[in-house]
């Protein structure tokens, strides 16, 4: 089993715990990265380093942590995901993992792109929640507690970050200049975490800005 960091945080207005919990991130996921940033975005760079401006709330589609990490974790895409396979073979991740009880786990370091909304890795801190299975709006009250504490934390640590969104927002930025997906066929349908969470998370960032 992988070991496990635990960073407490602590800043004038709140706490928070995260718990470090790594997906593999080899020389073949970054290579992956690369030519995803440069094929997508157009970008090529020697890093995959990015810039926050953006952070995209998701639900896992199954209400299992294990299950929800491990879908994260290989650095090659998974043999099920046919609808997004043609795009690329880097696997689909996001920087934190958040359980049912409110656990925060981090996945990978906050500043390297993760693969998780079409048009906006580039630019986007991608949160999990284990949740939203069959599209239900079902996240817990814990996940939605943590979710307010980090993008907190997140805020403070970036002042770059300037929108919040749910991952079915995404395709409202396609024309917006944060968008930079070069490939014109390559979108998929998304309903996650679902509108009555994101209406309560919202309520407590009302200067981030959500669709354009």
């Amino acid at each position: 089993m992988k070991s496990l960091f635990i960073l407490c945080v602590s800043l004038p207005l709140f706490a928070i715990t995260i718990i470090d919990r790594p997906i593999q991130f080899n020389q073949k996921r970054i290579n992956l990265s690369k030519t995803y940033l440069k094929q997508h975005y157009g970008l090529s760079q020697d890093t995959i380093q990015i810039t926050p401006k953006m952070i995209v709330v998701h639900a896992t589609a199954l209400d299992d942590l294990e299950a929800s990490f491990k879908r994260f974790d290989p650095p090659v895409l998974l043999s099920d995901r046919t609808d997004i396979q043609k795009a690329s073979s880097l696997n689909v991740s996001a920087h934190f993992l958040i359980d049912r009880d409110g656990t925060i786990y981090r996945l990978m370091p906050e500043t390297f792109m993760a693969r998780h909304v079409i048009g906006l890795n580039h630019c986007a801190i991608g949160i999990e929640n284990v949740g939203g299975e069959e599209h239900a709006d079902d996240l817990s009250s814990a996940q939605l507690e943590s979710n307010r504490s980090l993008i907190a934390y997140l805020l403070k640590k970036y002042q770059s970050i300037d929108y919040l969104i749910a991952h079915y927002e995404y395709q409202d930025f396609e024309h917006h200049p944060l968008w930079m997906e070069k490939d014109l066929h390559y979108r998929t349908q998304k309903h996650d975490p679902g509108p009555l969470f994101m209406k309560s998370l919202r309520q407590s960032f009302p200067t981030l800005k959500g669709r354009p």
